[in-house]
């Protein structure tokens, strides 16, 4: 992978420099602190992602991605930032960015984050390739039957690319056990099945030849942090979309209430999240 990193301050170009070069997660082929001077440096090497700070001067991060992205879509960008504005984050989002990461640094954090950015796009090049096979061969028979082609994604990338973005909605994108559930789900939709409890999560493990017991914390681990940030939107504004669209459907709503209770300090104890309530919502709400 190719990186490209922006912020106004040199220091934290240097330290974010410094993880994708000591955690050999790519190619550093370009910095800079200065955003008009960024943009023309990004288009002409092309990095496969650019990390970008949110406020900057003359531009902020949010313009940068927009016009980046009108040119060359094919560029990920990871925003890491001091901003707490839920707005602002959710203008990023709406911009084009793959994550948010909020200032001050985590290493372990940034490093999953970029990790999945970078799993991300390598699952779409195979499906990339699997579509230019199944396009090839479509073109061949359309050809043969004098039918037009069609280069639509297929429902299961559909599917895959719905579920994505909702777990990135909900701020799950950056954690280990995500990777499972995204392979749960693909080995779903491949295989044309449903969910199904004390089922599912035992014959993906055995796939793996590990402990279903381990697998699960994983995924629990995962979902926890999604319910957690869930939560915080309906602390923040009882009416946020995600919360409204996500609070009863992914999690039993009285584990987000008592998350919620913990994160205003009227609980010591936080919700505990449903493994299956998750699946199953998560399937609803991609169509599967």
């Amino acid at each position: 992978m190719k990186f490209y990193i922006l912020d106004d301050l040199l220091a934290s170009v240097k330290v974010l420099q410094n993880i994708v070069e000591t955690k050999k997660l790519g190619d550093v082929v370009g910095t800079n602190t200065d955003v008009e001077k960024a943009i023309p440096e990004i288009l002409a090497k092309s990095p496969d992602i650019v990390l970008v700070d949110l406020l900057m001067p003359k531009k902020d991060g949010i313009t940068l991605v927009k016009e980046v992205r009108e040119i060359n879509p094919d560029i990920s960008f990871i925003m890491v930032s001091q901003v707490a504005d839920k707005k602002m984050i959710q203008d990023a989002y709406e911009a084009g960015i793959e994550f948010f990461i909020t200032k001050p640094n985590n290493r372990i954090e940034i490093e999953k984050v970029i990790n999945n950015v970078i799993e991300k796009r390598q699952m779409a090049e195979v499906l990339k390739g699997i579509r230019n096979v199944m396009g090839d061969q479509a073109g061949a028979q359309a050809s043969f039957d004098g039918a037009p082609s069609s280069s639509s994604p297929s429902p299961q990338e559909a599917t895959l690319t719905r579920a994505r973005r909702i777990l990135g909605a909900i701020g799950m994108l950056g954690e280990t056990g995500t990777k499972d559930i995204m392979a749960v789900i693909e080995n779903l939709v491949i295989s044309g099945q449903e969910y199904k409890s004390k089922v599912t999560l035992d014959t993906y493990a055995e796939s793996l030849d590990a402990d279903p017991k381990i697998v699960k914390q994983r995924i629990r681990r995962a979902i926890k942090k999604g319910l957690t940030n869930v939560a915080s939107l309906g602390v923040e504004d009882f009416y946020d979309e995600n919360f409204s669209e996500y609070a009863n459907t992914l999690f039993n709503f009285e584990a987000v209430r008592s998350e919620m209770d913990l994160l205003r300090g009227k609980s010591q104890y936080g919700g505990s999240p449903s493994i299956d309530k998750f699946f199953e919502g998560l399937e609803m709400l991609t169509g599967e």
